[in-house]
């Protein structure tokens, strides 16, 4: 299936239609193009063909230490520490990404299929990172590692997919224009956290329901929130532009990454990690116990 989409001059033209997309210029280091973009199609569910995609989560600029388990890949969280999401493109076309943290779609924050998600653009064996929510054309709030209460999906009402970090990918069907906007830096613009959010802000159309309204959460399971596990928070404001593209996907996916995030307690729960001992460790020393040596007579204590 093909999608035809229209290219909206950075001039800035009224979203009309449900068929302009925007794309987001974030920090980069793609092969070809410091170009980065995201837009939205209509669709269907597609059946996903496995692709050697690579997606981590950093702190610091590092990538997190991964545990394969149970079929998943985990992570360990670090209770208040801001996160980026990295993600590269391993082929030699330019790919869409449709990325979601705890269910949320990372542009939007709405909760749809992968297909009909908002996605972001990677060159040709590009990478991007992305490191918070999008919040306008020109700015982004950090996400951050905290509790289940403190989320930004119990702040939506959407407490049913909290601890992952999914990305699912489409590959381009024809090549569009390009456009090459100067390459921003995620940086602190000074304002609040905890400034409430414009509705005009949190859909990129303006005319749209904001993703926390009524309609946006049908079909969301309503769970309690817990402190003792890990979800992800809307963060500090940074500056990130906002431009359009125009593209065509194919219809069907190319690669699917996804990953689990849990604070240490939890991941032991699971089996994925051993439990840590002090040092030095009574039980360690008691584990190194024998029950012979080479001795022939009891010694005087």
């Amino acid at each position: 299936m093909k999608k035809s989409l229209l290219l909206l001059a950075i001039v800035g033209l009224a979203l009309s239609a449900a068929g302009i997309f925007m794309f987001l210029s974030v920090r980069t280091s793609a092969a070809k193009s410091p170009l980065t973009s995201v837009f939205e199609v209509g669709g269907q569910d597609r059946r996903i063909v496995q692709r050697s995609f690579e997606v981590q989560l950093l702190v610091d600029g590092r990538p997190l230490e991964e545990y394969y388990a149970r079929g998943k890949k985990y992570v360990e969280a670090r209770e208040g520490a801001e996160y980026e999401v990295r993600v590269r493109n391993p082929l030699p076309y330019r790919v869409a990404v449709a990325l979601s943290v705890d269910g949320l779609n990372t542009i939007d924050a709405r909760r749809t299929t992968a297909w009909n998600a908002s996605k972001w653009v990677i060159e040709p064996h590009g990478t991007i990172t992305v490191g918070g929510w999008q919040m306008s054309s020109e700015r982004a709030r950090r996400f951050y590692f905290t509790s289940e209460r403190d989320s930004y999906g119990a702040k939506l009402g959407q407490t049913a997919n909290l601890g992952v970090v999914s990305a699912v990918f489409f590959r381009e069907l024809r090549r569009p224009i390009r456009i090459t906007p100067p390459r921003p830096v995620y940086k602190d613009d000074g304002r609040r956290s905890d400034v409430p959010l414009e509705k005009s802000e949190s859909s990129p159309s303006g005319g749209q329901a904001a993703p926390n309204s009524a309609k946006q959460r049908q079909g969301s399971i309503a769970q309690v929130p817990d402190d003792d596990y890990a979800a992800t928070g809307i963060g500090r404001s940074v500056h990130n532009d906002v431009r359009w593209v125009n593209l065509e996907l194919e219809s069907q996916a190319t690669g699917e990454v996804m990953i689990r995030y849990e604070y240490y307690p939890a991941l032991v729960r699971l089996g994925i990690l051993p439990r840590r001992y002090e040092r030095p460790d009574p039980l360690r020393r008691r584990e190194d116990a024998r029950g012979f040596e080479d001795r022939r007579f009891s010694p005087e204590p």
